[in-house]
């Protein structure tokens, strides 16, 4: 079957983003946020011309499948003879069982929700989204596309943990997140600096959620994040990278319990928490505090000491891509992971790094021996990208 209309949702606990492509060009995108209380939607064509900005009543806020309607809604307000041929749906965590996107059956959908439990602030509402859209939309093919399937091709050296192997042949391993990233960025390589697309590239996706991937010739090699989201880098609440045996000493000695520890780890950590001020690099980075000062230089470290340990995995490095709302847009940053790698053969150019990344941008000097370029990512043109080709096979 062709298909050439395809709605991508990215379905969250209280909020869903949605974009339509057709062909491979979006023509429409939104989102709804506050469900369950007081939602919102807002959605607008390519051109920008708003189609729906409005309060969701109380029936229309009470869950997923309630607010696919008027998702369902605003399409007709577009286009009222709009025919959806498929829709394709993020789905953060796809575990042991899922190595590529998969059309969603009845027995997928089991599967899906017995590994709800491996990412629970995000794969439950992604489930929830895959329901609605089917209620919506009855009889159209729905495709589930999973961030860590493109870290599937990690080997064992670099997916295991060192504690007993049961627990890994139990799908206790470094799964990887912002697969759809990477995965649009290795692709988007081929457009923009073909001559390095098939060589050893190391993308950091830099946003409030964040993570770093090796890839050779367009496979995954290692990545930073681990078993869950919360590993890695430092990020805007997350704390990343971690002593397990702070966690027990939180416990042990100030009483907290496990929930309040995740909560601290996931939700009052990473800038937000070192630096006390705000999570936001940008306000970081207007800051006169020393705090945020000593904050940013934690951020560029890590991303710094990161990037070295990727590098040496792979065994060397022809591209530097940064990407992600802070790695498309803050200079900043870019030229304080980047200062002092002269040694590695990267370096920045200061000119071409005050731009921010609209498009492509190459941020390296000539005589850098490694490419840094600044690529915006499209995780939905990915999923769309994806859906259609499950269908149409």
């Amino acid at each position: 079957m062709t298909i050439e209309t395809i709605l991508v949702l990215n379905a969250g606990s209280s909020s869903i983003k949605f974009q339509l492509f057709q062909g491979e060009e979006s023509v429409l995108s939104g989102q709804i946020d506050g469900l369950g209380a007081s939602a919102w939607v807002k959605g607008k064509t390519a051109e920008g011309k708003v189609l729906m900005d409005r309060a969701l009543s109380e029936e229309e806020a009470k869950d997923h499948t309630a607010a696919l309607q008027v998702i369902l809604a605003l399409l007709k307000e577009f286009d009222a003879n709009l025919e959806v041929d498929a829709i394709g749906h993020r789905v953060v965590h796809g575990s042991t069982n899922f190595s590529a996107p998969v059309l969603v059956t009845e027995e997928v959908d089991k599967e899906l929700e017995g590994i709800n439990h491996l990412a629970p602030l995000h794969n439950p509402h992604n489930l929830a989204g895959i329901r609605g859209a089917k209620a919506a939309f009855p009889g159209k093919p729905n495709v589930a596309c999973f961030d860590t399937a493109f870290h599937r091709t990690q080997e064992f050296k670099n997916e295991a943990y060192a504690i007993p192997l049961k627990y890994y042949e139990e799908g206790v391993r470094r799964y990887g997140m912002h697969g759809q990233s990477f995965h649009y960025i290795s692709e988007e390589l081929h457009n923009v600096a073909p001559e390095v697309a098939n060589g050893k590239v190391v993308v950091a996706h830099l946003g409030n959620g964040a993570s770093m991937c090796a890839i050779d010739n367009g496979k995954c090699v290692t990545t930073t994040m681990g078993f869950t989201p919360l590993d890695g880098l430092a990020m805007g609440t997350r704390c990343g990278l971690i002593d397990p045996g702070v966690i027990f000493y939180l416990m042990e000695e100030k009483g907290m319990t496990s929930k309040e520890v995740a909560h601290l780890l996931n939700k009052e950590s990473g800038m937000k928490g070192l630096s006390g001020i705000s999570q936001d690099m940008r306000d970081l980075e207007q800051s006169e505090d020393p705090r945020a000062k000593q904050a940013l230089e934690y951020y560029d470290n890590r991303v710094k000491r990161e990037l070295g340990a990727l590098v040496a995995v792979m065994g060397g490095i022809d591209a530097l891509v940064f990407t992600g709302g802070i790695g498309e847009n803050s200079a900043k940053t870019r030229a304080g992971v980047c200062k002092g790698l002269e040694f590695l053969g990267i370096e920045i150019d200061e000119e071409a790094n005050g731009a921010r990344a609209k498009e492509a941008i190459t941020i390296s000097k000539p005589s850098s021996k490694v490419k840094i370029m600044a690529i915006p990512t499209n995780e939905e043109a990915m999923i769309a990208r994806q859906t259609r080709e499950i269908c149409e096979a």
